[in-house]
């Protein structure tokens, strides 16, 4: 792979204009199709084959015009405390604001709630649902205005309106924390390499690949239905690993310079051995993400191939665009500092750095290093024990919004559950007595505990369909709310040999209860997937048993210290507010594969680029202790700087008030933060120091049928000393 990668730097030197100006086209291609092409992005998540999505099929069948599929809103109203809304002149109010709603474009119904008697006892609060024509990804910030003028009556009148579902005033999110992150990630490099072009070079590089990816999966949207979250995944991704990629080949290049050789030279040398580390680390990221398909969950596969593709451009500019652009910039990308310069500073007998000193300490002791980290990151993950999953709905908003406001009001005026009724939809095909068998469902639903009304069954025109509305006890979120969807569900097979009704559980709350339990079902297996994926990947690039062994371990130390820490904050509330969680709640029920996924291909990259060194050290002769030690002083530098980056990347993303978004961002930056510095820089070099020669150990019969990678391009090396076969513009690249 090595020599591959080596003719596709020398030929990105030669063509440098062709390849720049190529790629540069390509985005301008790819831009003009997006705009012409896009689509619209769903906020919603469902999974096809669980019984809630089964259920609201049977409905759309069995009731004409019927759309499950459609958006659904509410605005609620409410009068001061200790006042009533049936006064006259906040009823007339009322009653115009419904008018004007149902005249909203794309409302099909606006319910009054002096007709249909949905107010409070107490009089003081009441609502108005409202039934869209289109579905929720259909509904704009147009609609969502005119839903805000058409209750002005009402807000004249004295009466707090307050907005939920569809209905929600859309609010553009700031790009605050993406800007942060690169502004942070400016100054690492800045610092790093103590020159602002070589700074610019890895920024400019991953912008273009975020931009190149975010156009395709916008383009991709007007041909499938993709969530928003997929595109903040493909984002924060393909930042963060655009700009380490590029970060890996150019501090290659710069030392290569440094020690003599020339510039063209080096860039092909460095695409040939730091851009064979680049490949591996982003195959593994790649497959990691591409993997959560296997979870069965449509709309996280497409996350993940959408991540995925970001993260392939990534590595193809390294490849490519990076050499171009480096031989364009030719000397002044090589000013500045070099790691190479510190260690012969070092060598010299100069101050030693700061990674050579903590290599020291760990070697030292490797005892203590290896048992305080285990430790530490089990004690961080104790409160993962008790970590619940859910989905986000507007009881976990922050309590200054709208939606939040609604929530609580009807919560204040109609009992917790209120905000997530359950639809019981009863199958009466073949029913003898189909209204007699809705009845009799209904009150044998009223007798289970946790509910606190069950509406009158409505049964269709054909007598084959009764829909059965249930209000819990509890919110929407609540443990206790799950249990009464399992009762109910449990019960089922009973009632139908009581009344012959076939019962299934949908509505919005069993939806996601059906999300989350199909997440947690295909946590294990996934995680199978992506271990066995691991041990094998690493054994090739290392030709060793060991090291795969012990890097999944630290991977999976690093997991779940991550799910600790997001369990921490966002469940439990511990730093809530230093975060900006203004509402604390069950996880979302995807992190958790997520962080799995993402943790998993970041933490490999990080692997692969300290280990490979050391890998190099060991093949050059040196004792498994020197090779340890050698191996991090040429690898800590950049491996930091690459932690620091991916962290304030994906610490921006902290910033959003969306709760999803948020706990993403934290979840991977403490992930990166514990694998990067805790994991691979500590916990790794004191294991290797630990297994000496036995860390490279292979059986003979294995040895044979594992192919040789050589990502550490130790090929190379033998090839600019020896091969009088290479082509002439070769042996000018590889000469030095």
């Amino acid at each position: 792979m090595a020599h591959l990668l080596h003719r596709l730097g020398a030929f990105a030197v030669r063509r440098r204009r062709a390849v720049l100006i190529g790629w540069l086209v390509a985005v301008a291609v790819l831009g003009g199709l997006t705009m012409g092409l896009k689509g619209t992005f769903a906020s919603e998540f469902s999974i096809p084959g669980t019984e809630s999505q089964q259920a609201a099929q049977l409905v759309a069948e069995r009731i004409p015009g019927a759309n499950p599929d459609a958006a659904n809103g509410r605005v609620v109203f409410a009068a001061p405390a200790g006042e009533s809304l049936q006064t006259a002149d906040r009823k007339a109010a009322v009653e115009q604001s419904v008018a004007a709603l149902a005249k909203v474009t794309d409302i099909g119904s606006a319910s009054d709630p002096f007709v249909t008697q949905t107010i409070s006892k107490d009089g003081r609060i009441g609502y108005s649902d409202l039934g869209f024509t289109v579905g929720p990804m259909d509904v704009t910030a147009t609609h969502t205005e005119a839903i805000a003028a058409a209750t002005r009556p009402a807000k004249e009148a004295g009466l707090q309106v307050e907005y939920g579902g569809a209905a929600t005033p859309t609010v553009a999110e700031s790009h605050l924390g993406e800007g942060l992150g690169v502004v942070v990630a400016m100054l690492v490099l800045t610092v790093t390499f103590g020159s602002l072009l070589a700074a610019g070079l890895p920024l400019l590089t991953g912008i273009l690949g975020v931009g190149v990816g975010a156009l395709a999966i916008t383009l991709a949207s007007g041909f499938t239905n993709l969530t928003d979250t997929s595109l903040t995944l493909a984002v924060m991704l393909g930042l963060a690993v655009g700009i380490d990629y590029t970060l890996f080949i150019l501090s290659r290049h710069r030392t290569q310079v440094k020690d003599g050789m020339s510039i063209e030279a080096s860039i092909a040398k460095a695409v040939g051995t730091a851009g064979s580390a680049v490949v591996f680390a982003g195959a593994t990221v790649v497959i990691a993400l591409v993997a959560l398909t296997v979870t069965g969950v449509p709309f996280l596969a497409q996350m993940g191939i959408g991540a995925a593709g970001a993260v392939a451009v990534a590595v193809l500019l390294s490849l490519t665009f990076v050499p171009a652009l480096l031989a364009v910039a030719a000397k002044r990308a090589v000013r500045g500092k070099t790691f190479s310069a510190e260690l012969h500073d070092a060598e010299a007998g100069e101050k030693p750095t700061m990674g050579a000193r903590w290599i020291a300490l760990v070697i030292r002791r490797r005892w203590i290093a290896i048992v305080a980290v285990t430790l530490g990151l089990l004690a961080l993950a104790a409160p993962a024990l008790n970590m619940r999953l859910g989905l986000p709905d507007d009881g976990t908003a922050a309590p200054a919004t709208t939606q939040r406001q609604a929530y609580d009001l009807l919560s204040t005026g109609f009992g917790p559950g209120f905000n997530g009724p359950l639809t019981v939809v009863a199958d009466l095909d073949g029913v003898s007595d189909p209204a007699q068998a809705a009845k009799t469902t209904a009150a044998r639903l009223g007798t289970l505990p946790g509910i606190a009304a069950v509406a009158p069954p409505f049964v269709n025109e054909a007598k084959d369909l009764a829909i059965i509305t249930v209000v819990p006890t509890t919110g929407p979120s609540s443990a206790a709310t799950t249990d009464l969807v399992k009762a109910i569900r449990a019960d089922a097979p009973s009632i139908a040999e009581q009344t012959g009704a076939q019962l299934s559980v949908t509505g919005q709350t069993a939806t996601n209860i059906d999300i989350s339990q199909r997440m947690s079902d295909a946590l294990v297996p996934y995680l199978a997937v992506v271990v066995g994926l691991a041990m094998l990947l690493l054994m090739i690039a290392f030709r060793s048993l060991l090291v795969p062994l012990t890097a999944i371990a630290g991977f999976l130390l690093t997991i779940v210290g991550s799910f600790g820490v997001v369990t921490l904050v966002f469940q439990e509330g511990v730093g809530a507010g230093l975060f900006g969680v203004a509402q604390t709640g069950p996880l979302v029920s995807l992190l958790p594969i997520l962080i799995i996924g993402v943790i998993f291909g970041l933490a490999m990259d990080y692997q692969v680029f300290l280990v490979s060194r050391m890998h190099e050290e060991v093949s050059h002769g040196a004792t498994p202790t020197d090779a340890v030690r050698d191996g991090f002083r040429h690898s800590a530098r950049v491996v930091t700087a690459a932690g620091l980056i991916m962290i304030s990347v994906f610490s921006g993303f902290i910033l959003p008030s969306d709760p999803i978004i948020k706990s993403i961002g934290l979840a991977f930056a403490a992930g990166i933060l514990i694998d990067a510095f805790l994991v691979r820089m500590t916990l790794i070099p004191a294991v290797m120091t630990v297994l000496g020669k036995s860390a490279w150990w292979l059986p003979r019969w294995l040895d044979r049928i594992v192919p040789n990678v050589d990502i550490e391009g130790a090929s190379l090396e033998k090839r600019s000393a020896s091969d009088s076969s290479a082509s002439p513009d070769e042996k000018v690249l590889v000469s030095s």
